[in-house]
């Protein structure tokens, strides 16, 4: 059975496909109005989303299938101490694929090992969403034609983002990506972010605190939101807090092509100015993400009865996930599993918690 955890469940090739199919769409919906027909999606939403949620229902909808499930965990039978993978089991028998956010990391994984159709992960935790992921690149790609040789910056939370380590991680896969990681010290990229992922795989990377000195040399601007909460004291995050502010200003130091993308919401982060600027993409990317979304259905539908890919690796049981936000510590006897990375560290398979 395949489902979408994480990104790398996804072929750099089957990527490709997928962002040639959302083009596809985009020319030609008429050719895909009634392409599941007859079919159903769960959208299992245990926190509050909007885009997201309304984003795969819009999805299936202009696929001419149909739509069940609900939008808050107190509105499912979690509020009674049903588990994640009893809950999988259960709705397998109604719908035809899954698309589930879920507050606890690894909530998507444990879904998808025990439902009997596909599960999309649409956001667990702080750990991945995927989805996301394939709409930023399906914007990228409309607008720069290519991934291969893009420097690309990334802005704001670094730390805690998990949609900035995901688009870095999908990067990886291409030729002479030079990331910019632009942030205060406090909201760094992770260290296992960079060694597993940057410095493994030999992109060329930078990181400064001032937006200004280096949004000259980018391509693409990936901006997130700074978090009050996350700095140390007050005068530092007002020190630092309108560094991080994109406004007409800075965009008048810019490439005349640059992209700015964001995966929303955002606060204050973006200047509502710039919303009128042609290189301000990020309300493209969000319809991106349905056309995206659209084709990643079809795709797990076709494939429904086809094997997800063995999972290799070494393993160990002797360590024990102290993650509060991990699903191991709340699913009914699920072993604790840590897999051996390549920096010779052991992660939790549900959430990555270092051992």
């Amino acid at each position: 059975m395949r489902s979408l955890i994480n990104v790398f469940d996804l072929s750099k090739e089957e990527v490709g496909a997928l962002l040639d199919t959302a083009d596809d769409i985009i020319a030609n919906p008429a050719k895909y109005a009634t392409a599941c027909h007859g079919k159903k999606i769960a959208t299992l939403f245990f926190e509050p989303s909007t885009r997201t949620r309304l984003s795969f229902e819009a999805a299936m909808l202009e696929l001419g299938g149909q739509v069940l499930g609900f939008e808050a965990g107190g509105n499912s039978s979690s509020s009674k101490g049903e588990s994640v993978a009893d809950t999988a089991r259960v709705v397998s028998c109604y719908a035809d694929i899954i698309a589930m956010r879920h507050p606890l990391a690894g909530s998507a994984y444990v879904a998808s090992k025990n439902a009997s159709i596909p599960v999309i992960n649409a956001g667990d935790g702080s750990h991945s969403h995927p989805t996301q992921t394939l709409a930023d690149l399906c914007t990228i790609r409309r607008h720069k034609h290519k991934f291969d040789g893009l420097t690309v910056g990334f802005c704001g939370d670094l730390k805690y983002g998990r949609t900035v380590h995901s688009l870095i991680q999908a990067l990886s896969r291409y030729t002479g990506i030079k990331i910019v990681l632009i942030s205060p010290k406090e909201l760094r990229l992770p260290e296992y972010v960079k060694n597993e992922t940057i410095k493994a795989n030999g992109m060329e990377y930078y990181e400064t605190e001032s937006m200004t000195e280096v949004i000259g040399e980018l391509d693409v601007l990936y901006m997130t939101r700074i978090q009050h909460e996350r700095f140390a004291s007050e005068e530092e995050y007002l020190r630092l807090k309108d560094s991080y502010v994109l406004d007409m200003a800075k965009m008048e130091l810019a490439k005349s092509d640059l992209i700015v993308l964001h995966p929303l919401p955002r606060v204050n982060e973006i200047s509502t100015a710039v919303d009128k600027d042609p290189r301000a993409c990020y309300f493209e990317q969000v319809l991106n993400a349905k056309y995206m979304r659209m084709a990643l259905i079809l795709k797990l539908l076709a494939e429904r009865d086809c094997e997800a890919p063995a999972e290799e690796g070494e393993y160990r049981t002797d360590l024990v996930c102290d993650n509060k936000g991990c699903i191991v510590t709340t699913e009914q006897e699920l072993p604790h599993l840590f897999r051996k990375g390549v920096d010779g560290k052991y992660r939790c398979l549900y959430c990555e918690h270092r051992e």
